[in-house]
């Protein structure tokens, strides 16, 4: 989830002069919670007249404000647990995650971005709607898509790329349905207990297959966080992850799946071969939006 808001830029150019002297003097929220600031400790610093803009950056509306918590402790709490637990699960050192609200146009934070820099922001709006349309688990799923994204960053990943950033975004799709099965990410083995955050994934699938910024379209994200949570069966390295979701990744796109033998990993061969025609049928929609939702 890598939208950018590109409003930004033309509302700052035009409220520049308004700015500099109607700014408030709010500041980045702090919270008291050890694992907080843990997270929180490398935040970029912004400058003195950022600090008095409470500027985020620009991909974020001119209006909105970082801050380090959620409106509740128990959902900054959960978060920030979710990020630990994301990180721990790949040998790695959580990065800084930042919250982003807007309380004059709150539906601009509808949003959650991976930085190349080594953060994450995650929008107050996104939050909210994800929590009331799923609970916790969209939420969960959602920032694991965009630690998925931190992944990539670090280890060179997708080594498939097109000329959209549809390989890159089902990929961190992929990357969510792992971490929600798997025992030391969210452990949830059943799919039917995790389908309404499969489905808030797919709602926001897209069809602008030419546009550069095209994620997939909803089957086709179905369909990635499907395999993904069928690939949670095994215990992988992010390398061994993108070469077993790459290794089916054209039934992901067109439903063509590859029939030759994974000589390299064999045993996930056997394993997926019962889900290939399953995988399939997601992808053309042939399996309906209830019967994936009770998929197992």
């Amino acid at each position: 989830m890598k939208k950018i808001f590109n409003t930004c830029l033309l509302v700052a150019g035009s409220f520049a002069v308004f700015s500099l002297t109607a700014c408030s003097d709010d500041k980045m929220e702090e919270s008291t919670s050890p694992e907080t600031q843990t997270l929180n400790a490398k935040l970029d610093q912004p400058n003195e007249f950022e600090k008095a803009c409470s500027f985020v950056d620009m991909n974020w509306s001119f209006t909105a404000i970082l801050k380090a918590t959620l409106p509740t402790a128990a959902d900054t709490s959960f978060m920030n647990a979710q990020m630990i637990n994301n990180a721990n699960m790949w040998g790695n050192t959580p990065p800084p995650l930042g919250f982003v609200d807007d309380p004059v146009t709150p539906n601009s934070t509808y949003n959650a971005l991976s930085y190349r820099t080594g953060k994450i922001y995650y929008g107050y709006a996104i939050y909210k709607d994800a929590k009331s349309k799923g609970g916790d688990i969209v939420n969960a799923m959602i920032l694991a898509h965009e630690y998925g994204h931190q992944l990539q960053y670090k280890y060179n990943l997708p080594t498939v790329t097109e000329s959209t950033a549809r390989s890159t975004e089902l990929e961190a799709d992929g990357f969510a349905g792992y971490y929600l099965r798997r025992p030391n990410g969210y452990n949830k083995t059943n799919f039917t207990e995790i389908a309404s955050a499969y489905e808030f994934a797919q709602s926001i699938g897209d069809y602008q297959t030419t546009n550069q910024n095209h994620h997939g379209t909803p089957p086709q994200r179905r369909s990635a966080v499907r395999l993904g949570f069928l690939l949670g069966e095994y215990g992988l390295s992010a390398a061994e992850f993108d070469y077993n979701f790459f290794y089916y990744y054209q039934g992901v796109l067109d439903g063509t799946y590859k029939m030759a033998k994974n000589t390299v990993n064999p045993e996930i061969d056997a394993y997926m071969s019962q889900y290939i025609d399953e995988l399939r049928k997601i992808q053309t929609g042939e399996i309906s939006a209830e019967q994936f939702k009770n998929l197992k």
